[in-house]
């Protein structure tokens, strides 16, 4: 399916009502195109041509895809190095042999990828820059990753030093692929629970990340704002939501830095009186 880069949040849920099982994306200059691969039957009869997805116009293909399918799915996964600082890769690529660098490997299982998504490398960097810049003050303290996936950013900031460490997300498939990676990256996280972030009060921390999508984000703003964290980061957006998100989260946390990656926009904003990160 491919659909407008404006509109590719909005697709990208009602995608995901379809495929709960995530589908393989792939960001164009001016539009954004997602995969889902299935056995025939499995898949959401769209036929070809235009079609409604989320209430936005589509252009929809389909073909049978080559006997060696999984493969090409493995390749689609690719290790990437994060500010220097944190290499992110799936188990079936090898490991990253350098001095100073935390290697965190994630297999995807059923659950949105290996991290190389501009939304999860912004959360990456600007974690890599809090914690460098709290190592002065002896502890980078507890953190919580809403909407934590296949748990990628909930392994990487327990490497780096957080801590505790709480991740939570609706999908049973996204927190079983978490506590799967955890193990297998020899990481303790104290929480790993199902939480409708929707409706849920999410659990507090004193940095809070948040790589969910615009909707989502403006519905849980108040609750967090509620929550009271030093600071947040928030992704999954592009980069014209990112200044009403930001909004939305009131005045009492101040941005601090943005990234901005591919059209996606990742803002770490903390609260008055928090000790600015480096840049």
């Amino acid at each position: 399916m491919r659909a407008p880069a404006a509109a590719a949040e909005q697709v990208l849920a009602a995608i995901l009502e379809l495929a709960p099982g995530g589908v393989e994306q792939v960001d164009g200059d001016d539009h954004v195109e997602f995969a889902l691969y299935g056995a025939p039957g499995e898949l959401p009869a769209l036929g070809e041509g235009e079609a409604e997805v989320g209430g936005v116009t589509v252009s929809v293909r389909g073909q049978e895809v080559p006997d060696d399918w999984a493969e090409r799915w493995q390749r689609f996964h690719r290790p990437v190095l994060v500010a220097g600082r944190i290499y992110v890769r799936p188990p079936w690529e090898g490991p990253a042999v350098r001095p100073g660098v935390e290697e965190v490997v994630i297999d995807p299982g059923q659950a949105f990828g290996t991290g190389a998504h501009a939304t999860t490398e912004g959360c990456l960097e600007l974690l890599v820059d809090l914690a460098q810049q709290r190592r002065a003050r002896g502890r980078r303290g507890s953190l919580a990753d809403l909407g934590c996936g296949s748990g990628v950013l909930a392994i990487a900031a327990a490497k780096l030093g957080f801590s505790p460490v709480s991740a939570v997300d609706a999908d049973l498939a996204a927190l079983e692929a978490t506590e799967r990676n955890a193990r297998a990256n020899g990481v303790e996280l104290e929480r790993v629970e199902r939480v409708n972030l929707r409706d849920d009060r999410p659990p507090g921390a004193e940095t809070v990340v948040a790589n969910l999508m615009r909707p989502l984000l403006l519905r849980l703003a108040p609750r967090l704002v509620e929550l009271a964290p030093e600071r947040v980061i928030v992704s999954g957006l592009l980069d014209p939501e990112a200044d009403e998100v930001v909004a939305a989260l009131g005045p009492g946390l101040t941005e601090r830095r943005r990234v901005s990656s591919r059209g996606w926009t990742s803002v770490l904003v903390e609260r008055a009186g928090a000790q600015p990160t480096a840049r």
